[in-house]
């Protein structure tokens, strides 16, 4: 019992240490080492330095954040400071971190560097418009990563980017890209080997094409991840054969499948994709619902030709007014003088004592009108 004793007596001194007090502007839940929410709206515009470094789950809403620097939660520079202190590991034990609505607007390099066993991140509902290549690559024991409704204005070099950042994300098990304007995927978003579900709702994702198809597929025995796709303007085109074959043989893997609807062509406008055979999927439709907009803008088109023409008639014809007011007199003084030309012969022929004398046959014999015979 005697070697026991010095343990002991470290887990009692351990237990009976007083905890970290809350650290100011936060609220903090339980204990400081269980639950830490810091929501003091636009005060805030760095991540507290004070936090338990026990602490197991920070929460910062409604925030001003703005930007995130490097190791910002692991003793990084703060705003003002002349000297950027060395980053260390300031909580080793969080392993929960959410960031939701606190305008955060860049995240550079190493942001979350110290974090060594961070398993959730949410940066949901916050305007992204850069993002390091390096800014997750210091968690390795990221499980979580939630960016729903943060890329509403993703430009390439934005999903680039995304792309680089997600690279070494290997333990990834859930990735939120949900409510984004993704015209695409990004690569790495669909590489990760452990993947266990990828919401890719609300954003503008035409289709998905063999490669990325490809990419969803696991070897080795391990499970596909899901996929969420529904309110996504799907493109029911010949280029929309692959993923219709696709979810045949995996709807168990995309639970709304049955939300999923064609956006295009017109023909197909709010159609089930899963009610339609290869058939519908022809690029025929697709050329016709291109031509549709094309014949529409050929008709306007030709529409204002032929008013421009009319008013060019118009024009001409009032600057030659004159000159057609005489051209109509002439016309009417000519049209006067041929149909009293026609009155005066029709009075002539009517004329009976103007007509002329009947011709005398050939042989006959002119008599008297005294004569017997």
């Amino acid at each position: 019992m005697a070697p026991r004793l010095p343990a002991l007596l470290l887990v009692a001194a351990a237990m009976s240490r007083p905890a970290a007090p809350c650290p100011f502007q936060c609220y903090c839940f339980g204990s400081p080492r269980l639950l830490l929410r810091c929501a003091p709206g636009a005060e805030l515009r760095q991540p507290p330095r004070d936090v338990p470094p026990d602490a197991r789950n920070l929460t910062i809403v409604g925030a001003n954040l703005t930007v995130l620097r490097a190791a910002a939660f692991a003793g990084g520079a703060a705003d003002g400071d002349p000297e950027p202190a060395a980053p260390g590991v300031r909580l080793p034990l969080l392993t929960a971190l959410r960031l939701t609505h606190n305008n955060i607007e860049v995240v550079e390099d190493g942001a979350f560097d110290g974090l060594p066993s961070l398993a959730a991140l949410d940066l949901s509902h916050n305007p992204l418009r850069a993002l390091g290549g390096g800014a997750f690559r210091g968690l390795p024991a990221l499980h979580s990563l939630q960016l729903t409704h943060a890329l509403a204005r993703a430009g390439p070099a934005l999903l680039a980017a995304l792309d680089a950042a997600l690279a070494p994300l290997h333990e990834l098990r859930h990735l939120g890209l949900a409510e984004n304007a993704l015209g695409r995927l990004p690569p790495a978003a669909l590489r990760p080997p452990r993947l266990e579900q990828l919401d890719a709702r609300r954003n503008a994702l035409a289709g998905l094409g063999p490669d990325e198809l490809r990419a969803l597929e696991r070897h080795g025995g391990r499970p596909a991840p899901r996929l969420l796709l529904a309110g996504n303007p799907l493109r029911c085109d010949c280029a929309a054969r692959p993923l219709l074959a696709w979810l045949r043989n995996a709807t168990e893997r995309v639970p709304d499948w049955q939300l999923l609807r064609c956006a295009a062509p017109r023909a197909l406008l709010d159609r089930p994709l899963a009610q339609l055979d290869d058939a519908r999927l022809s690029c025929g439709a697709q050329d016709a619902d291109l031509a549709g907009p094309e014949l529409e803008a050929s008709y306007v088109f030709f529409g204002l030709v032929l008013a421009l023409i009319g008013l060019i008639f118009l024009m001409v014809l009032y600057l030659n007014r004159r000159g057609i007011q005489r051209w109509m007199r002439n016309l009417r003084e000519a049209c006067r003088d041929q149909m009293e030309g026609y009155h005066y012969r029709y009075e002539q022929d009517a004329d009976p004592r103007r007509a002329p004398a009947p011709a005398v046959p050939a042989g006959s014999r002119a008599t008297s009108p005294g004569s017997g015979l």
